[in-house]
């Protein structure tokens, strides 16, 4: 089992999910910052945060990015903004794992703020 992390400890945390994986790398007093990658044809659940707000930037593949039910791809450098509220999804249609850097803010950055919309592995929250 992990120890909790503590405001002192800036080791990297990772996770892994149905889809992929999560490096948290550093986080403060209103701001994480993560390593996402998806795997290919994997897509994260379509979600909203009440409290915080995401800045994506992709650093490796192509992001299919859904915001507020709009399409739009992402490609190696580019980034998009979501605001606090807005439901949104990433996913990887290419063959490659996609890598993208998300910088969190807001003054509660804890993983049970997300309202699930939809979900492929059975974890939504609102039907």
């Amino acid at each position: 089992m992990r120890e909790a992390k503590t405001e002192a400890d800036n080791s990297p945390r990772y996770d892994e999910r149905p889809w992929g994986s999560f490096t948290v790398l550093d986080e403060g007093r209103g701001y994480k910052v993560k390593r996402i990658e998806v795997l290919p044809g994997k897509r994260l659940s379509y979600q909203r945060h009440a409290r915080r707000a995401e800045h994506w930037m992709v650093v490796a593949g192509e992001a299919r990015v859904t915001l507020d039910g709009a399409e739009l791809t992402v490609r190696d450098g580019e980034t998009v903004d979501v605001a606090v509220g807005a439901a949104h999804r990433v996913e990887n249609p290419g063959a490659e794992t996609l890598v993208f850097i998300e910088v969190q803010r807001g003054d509660y950055l804890g993983e049970d703020d997300i309202t699930r919309l939809s979900d492929d592995y059975g974890r939504a929250t609102m039907k």
